[in-house]
């Protein structure tokens, strides 16, 4: 579970001009997410706070019951792992093939190569790929190479997935597919949390929509609202303002038993504990915080 409790973060002190401001939002497990909104709605902030790269100014952030004020800096990379992180440009390792980069993710967690073995072909058959698994990213179309970062931020089985414009540099066919593939590992259980300025997708999709607008959450109501535009863009679509920072990667998770997600990943191996791993630096390092318990929500 995502919760966020009249959170704010103002980057410049007494600005006047915060980043978020008042922020509730409550996000369940298992929820199929979009957000939504123009360029400096605030939507960049959430999910740096989300991923605790960014600390609030004020307000409580509770993720699958952890508070993130309470937990301290070496623990910062163990609950990075907790959540999958899609991007819309993919980064992808361009000198390594699909195997290694999706198993990139397993070794930086410390994964056996026997299970990385047995784990790999397994999330790559479930994304469409098995076949791919000796080509590089130049020999992949722009789809394909998304479903190997989709399957780099899942094979660690994170609780949370969240994906920014991962549609973006894609064309409709391919997009649609990418929203299938997403809509079919949150049947099985994982929470997705989308940042797009697709509409069409967004309402089509007929998902749970959380409009931003300069800093608050204006719309909780199930669909966009037309009116809130990027004054940049044409016909209302939002901008395309990317809601991570450079050095955003996925992560792992305590072994445990996965329930209904088990359907999807299958039950081939243990995997390790989260997503994918993108920048060993995201899990080694944190921004500083300050002391504090386990962070175990009451």
């Amino acid at each position: 579970m995502i919760r966020l409790e009249h959170v704010s973060k103002d980057y410049l002190a007494g600005s006047g001009l915060p980043a978020l401001n008042d922020v509730n939002m409550k996000i369940e497990d298992g929820e199929f997410v979009f957000i939504v909104g123009d360029s400096g709605s605030g939507k960049s902030t959430l999910i740096k706070l989300l991923l605790k790269e960014l600390e609030p100014t004020s307000g409580t952030i509770v993720i699958n019951g952890r508070k993130l004020n309470k937990i301290r800096r070496r623990q910062i990379p163990k609950f990075r792992r907790e959540i999958g992180v899609v991007f819309q440009d993919f980064r992808l390792l361009k000198d390594r093939n699909v195997y290694n980069n999706v198993a990139f993710a397993q070794k930086v967690i410390g994964e056996s190569t026997r299970m990385i073995r047995c784990n790999v072909p397994n999330i790559l058959s479930k994304v469409g790929l098995a076949a791919k698994y000796r080509s590089y990213p130049r020999q992949l179309s722009g789809g394909e190479q998304q479903r190997v970062a989709i399957a780099r931020a899942l094979i660690n089985r994170p609780k949370i997935l969240l994906a920014d414009e991962p549609t973006g540099n894609l064309d409709n066919t391919n997009a649609w597919d990418i929203m299938k593939l997403m809509e079919e590992i949150n049947n099985d259980g994982t929470t997705i949390v989308v940042v797009t300025h697709n509409l069409e997708i967004v309402s089509r999709m007929n998902k749970r929509v959380i409009q931003m607008n300069k800093g608050v959450i204006v719309d909780d109501s199930g669909r966009p609202d037309p009116d809130v535009k990027d004054s940049a863009s044409d016909g209302g679509s939002y901008g395309k303002s990317s809601a991570f920072g450079e050095n955003t990667g996925s992560y792992d998770r305590d072994f445990t038993a996965f329930s209904r997600r088990d359907r999807f990943f299958g039950t081939a191996g243990t995997y390790g504990t989260g997503g994918s791993a993108y920048e060993e630096d995201f899990y080694d390092a944190g921004p500083p915080v300050d002391g504090g318990d386990d962070g175990d929500a009451d």
